[in-house]
């Protein structure tokens, strides 16, 4: 499991490579990504939250790094994170389990670093 610092110092240079290639579809894709999670009628941390539970039933494990990162920044307590583990593993399911192992232990990583 990549710690907290590894996986974002890995998205940030990845993320400006992609963006470097200077294409206008995946530039627009990110950007409409960043603008989805701006406040709104609906609050950042519920819109992390929605993030969170819909990258785990999607089972992207790199999603859902992110999300708990947004999550851990936003002072969302463990109770908070774990509820939001429960609604996506009853709605993604048993093969969801695996990927609430790994969420669970990446939480505990950025709890103590």
């Amino acid at each position: 499991m990549n710690t907290p610092e590894e996986f974002n110092e890995y998205r940030s240079r990845m993320n400006e490579k992609i963006l470097g290639q200077d294409n206008k579809v995946i530039k627009r894709i990110f950007n409409l990504d960043t603008n989805a999670y701006a406040s709104g009628k609906v609050d950042v941390q519920t819109k992390e939250m929605i993030g969170l539970a819909c990258s785990m039933v999607l089972r992207c494990d790199d999603c859902v790094r992110y999300h708990l990162g947004k999550c851990h920044e936003l002072g969302m307590s463990r109770e908070q994170v774990f509820e939001v583990f429960s609604i996506a593993t009853l709605i993604g399911g048993t093969i969801v389990i695996p990927h609430l192992r790994r969420a669970a232990e990446y939480w505990d990583n950025l709890d103590n670093q």
